[in-house]
């Protein structure tokens, strides 16, 4: 067990981790992206595929790289780490493998065998328990074909959800959150590391992803991710480290597992191979019933972030409570597969999300609606200026990360190449960059939440709020992923006892939102905001600069 005085220790781990996650991320996938013809991993439309046009399929391998990169980099020096790694360095291959040339399912099936086996034989991961026999430890001839089972089972789980545009990233986002919180809670930090180095880079691929999405996943990400949530939902329940029930793992596991057992009852009971794809997975009843694609992600979210939500409020209840809670999911789940399929899929989202844009693009001229949009571009800057002098002081490391994000906006203005990226990933990451410190080296601790930078941002809060409602959806329309960081950061200042180091990630969290959709909003709706935005990420990186190395 670790020692619970080291996790302030681990503090800047964990946050660099998720920064240095998200910003490989983010730089890598411009880069596979222009590179993904040449090397064979495209996405061709075909019958079954929502998508008219060919998309690049590497965002999986972007955020598993930056996954291995962060957790190299940042986690301490232990064994468990590599051994983890190599598991899922395995099944990312198999992955790329298979976006390359198609593979059948065998091949695949031994690939996620190879992965599971050396999960086992090299991490030790045993599914060692079973439900109402805590005290009753399972032989090793049935735990090891038993977890061979579960690994592969929720691996395919996963992959078979990357049906919609941000659907398996964002279900994968919401169960590696509640799985960094469970183990936080339970003193198990190089598994919160994992999780949260994987989040950094799911964080950066949901904004290429989401719809209409510009980068696919590929097998290569959603087999590695399904291979994570597998691997470390049996370590966290594993009877040995912790102790938590079994059951907790079905709920982490969520709406993927449950989509895959009914798709596969529906199949054998039509006599049809349950290895052969068609549209009858849960996304696909839910559009059939009339909903858009936005409709069906985001009400996909809610279930899974429900049945998440309760594997944390559930953590200490009996095995009984588990079993009649998830069985209420099993029912009203698997309801849908047994309902009569229901009006086609509606066509017309994807052109009106281009009319959409078409409208933001050509709205240029100034409305009564837009003061609030206008009094956000003067506070954003203005805060952010602020934000420099709040910190006593900032680490060396904090001026790397500015320097390098400072050169990559300056060959980005220069050039002209992918700037609406690389200023939104300087804005992010500087500016998450700034409030943490903020926190973490205070001139003065705080005997108040009324503090003057509280107040600064909740009245960005508020200007935000009102530039969404009086922009109208015609210029503004948020999408499943905007809802889905909105509910998390609402949630998370209620979550107790999370912090990095000294600092809460709670209110952390719910600040970084306020500003990313501060920028977002600015960046979406105002033609000129790109290099304006450019030159203000620049001041704020040459302020962290100047206060890193010239203290």
């Amino acid at each position: 067990m670790f020692p619970i005085e080291a996790w302030k220790d681990m503090g800047s781990a964990l946050f660099f981790s998720f920064i240095g996650s998200l910003i490989i991320c983010m730089a890598l996938i411009p880069v596979l992206a222009t590179s993904a013809a040449r090397l064979r991993v495209v996405d061709v439309p075909r019958q079954r595929h929502a998508h008219r046009e060919p998309i690049a399929k590497v965002g999986g391998i972007a955020f598993a790289v930056a996954t291995f990169i962060a957790v190299l980099v940042w986690a301490p020096k232990d064994s468990f780490i590599p051994a983890i790694l190599l598991g899922g360095a395995v099944i990312m291959l198999f992955g790329v493998w298979d976006d390359r040339v198609g593979l059948h399912y065998r091949v695949k099936f031994t690939g996620q065998v190879l992965a599971a086996s050396i999960a086992m034989g090299v991490v030790g991961v045993r599914l060692s328990s079973i439900p109402f026999f805590d005290d009753v430890l399972l032989p090793s001839w049935m735990a090891v074909p038993l977890t061979l089972v579960v690994i592969v089972g929720v691996t395919n789980a996963v992959n078979l959800s990357d049906g919609l545009d941000g659907l398996a990233g964002g279900l994968s986002l919401i169960s590696f959150t509640g799985l960094a919180y469970l183990a936080y809670q339970v003193n198990e930090p190089l598994l919160v590391l994992l999780m949260v180095s994987v989040l950094g880079g799911l964080l950066g691929f949901l904004r290429f992803n989401t719809y209409p999405a510009r980068v696919f996943m590929g097998d290569a990400g959603s087999q590695f991710l399904g291979h994570y949530l597998a691997v470390a939902a049996i370590l966290l329940t594993d009877a040995s480290r912790t102790p938590y029930s079994p059951l907790l793992a079905l709920f982490i596991w969520g709406v993927p597992l449950l989509d895959t057992v009914g798709v596969m009852g529906q199949r054998l009971m039509e006599g049809r191979s349950p290895f052969v794809g068609d549209r009858n997975h849960l996304h696909h009843k839910l559009l059939s019933f009339g909903l858009t694609h936005g409709q069906a992600v985001s009400v996909i979210y809610l279930m899974h972030g429900l049945m998440v939500s309760c594997a944390y409020f559930l953590r200490w209840q009996s095995d009984a409570v588990l079993v009649a809670t998830y069985l209420l999911f099993v029912v009203v789940i698997l309801f849908l597969f047994v309902r009569q399929q229901g009006q086609a899929e509606s066509l017309g989202e994807r052109s009106s999300s281009v009319s959409r844009r078409a409208v933001a693009s050509s709205s240029g001229r100034w409305t009564m609606g837009d003061w609030p949009l206008d009094l956000l571009y003067v506070a954003v800057p203005f805060y952010l200026a602020w934000s420099i002098t709040v910190p006593r002081e900032i680490p060396s490391d904090g001026g790397t990360i500015a320097g390098c994000l400072a050169l990559a906006v300056i060959g980005s203005l220069l050039s002209r190449c992918a700037i609406s990226w690389v200023v939104r990933a300087a804005l992010y990451i500087g500016s998450m960059c700034l409030l943490y410190y903020g926190e973490a080296f205070p001139r003065a601790t705080a005997t108040t939440v009324l503090t003057p930078m509280n107040m600064g941002m909740a009245a960005l809060a508020a200007l935000v709020v009102l530039a969404i409602r009086w922009a109208g959806e015609d210029r503004f329309q948020t999408t499943p992923l905007d809802h889905l960081i909105a509910l998390l950061a609402v949630a998370m200042p209620f979550l107790p006892e999370m912090t990095i180091g000294d600092v809460p990630v709670g209110p952390l969290m719910a600040k970084a939102v306020v500003l990313f959709f501060a920028f977002e909003l600015l960046l979406y709706m105002r033609s000129s905001a790109v290099v304006r935005l450019g030159a203000v990420s620049l001041a704020m990186l040459t302020g962290i600069m100047w206060r890193a190395w010239w203290p």
